[in-house]
């Protein structure tokens, strides 16, 4: 099968490390294609950055419909555009956030989030609330790690999202961690075994689950509000993007 990782900002080395660890859990035979926008916010760390993201993604899940991919993984915390790219894709779309929380709540009784900045643990919160898991999420906690500083190797980014992790575990009793991040995919293991609980990886999460719904033969109802989006012609620089129906 065909999964496209869909990495909603400019950075492309983010990009790579995102499209490293969704081959690391693939299985063999599911080809990861990897993609990001040339035009757009370098990170997602807002309602603002999230809306203007969502243009550029939604026309790659169109050509991915175009190539004969299988499925999808929205690749930032925020699940920007997911309900929107569920109504035009056949097979499976999960959102990072989506997928990290539902696995958690089933390897433990109680997870907290660690997600970059703070005024991003709304954006959170809020998905947790829609996802119903609000029963399992202890709290959103915020490293106050912007998303770039994820990149930059002289940061001590690394140790701040550790740090904020650790309190999590020890202030909210929290039995595992969902990262609130794609860009903390490659600090999963190591914060794992330097705390001693499950700490889930949305990236990983979602490959995975959407592998699993392939091989149940499971894709998106075109039923409902997931139909294909009514035929109609948009005006303007968005004539492009007018649905066929």
């Amino acid at each position: 099968m065909k999964i496209k990782v869909l990495n909603p900002n400019t950075s492309q080395g983010m990009t790579d490390r995102i499209a490293e660890a969704a081959r690391a859990v693939a299985s063999p035979g599911t080809e990861i294609v990897a993609w990001c926008p040339v035009d757009g916010p370098p990170s997602i760390e807002g309602h603002y950055d999230e809306a203007l993201c969502v243009p550029g993604l939604l026309e790659a899940v169109r050509q991915g419909e175009a190539d004969g991919v299988d499925g999808y993984v929205i690749a930032c915390f925020g699940d920007p555009g997911l309900q929107a790219a569920r109504e035009i894709a056949r097979g499976p779309v999960l959102g990072i956030a989506e997928a990290g929380m539902h696995v958690a709540s089933l390897v433990a009784r109680s997870f907290s989030v660690v997600t970059t900045l703070g005024r991003t643990r709304g954006i959170a919160s809020d998905l947790a609330e829609r996802y119903g898991m609000q029963r399992f999420c202890r709290k959103v906690r915020a490293s106050e790690v912007a998303v770039l500083e994820l990149e930059d190797p002289s940061s001590n980014a690394s140790a701040r999202v550790l740090a904020e992790c650790r309190r999590a575990v020890e202030e909210d009793e929290a039995e595992a961690i969902v990262l609130g991040c794609a860009g903390m995919t490659d600090l999963c293991k190591g914060i794992s075994q330097a705390l001693g609980v499950p700490v889930v990886d949305g990236v990983a999460a979602a490959v995975t689950l959407v592998e699993s719904l392939h091989r149940l033969g499971l894709a998106t109802s075109k039923r409902g509000e997931w139909a294909y989006p009514l035929a109609k012609v948009y005006e303007g620089t968005l004539a492009g993007f007018s649905p066929r129906g």
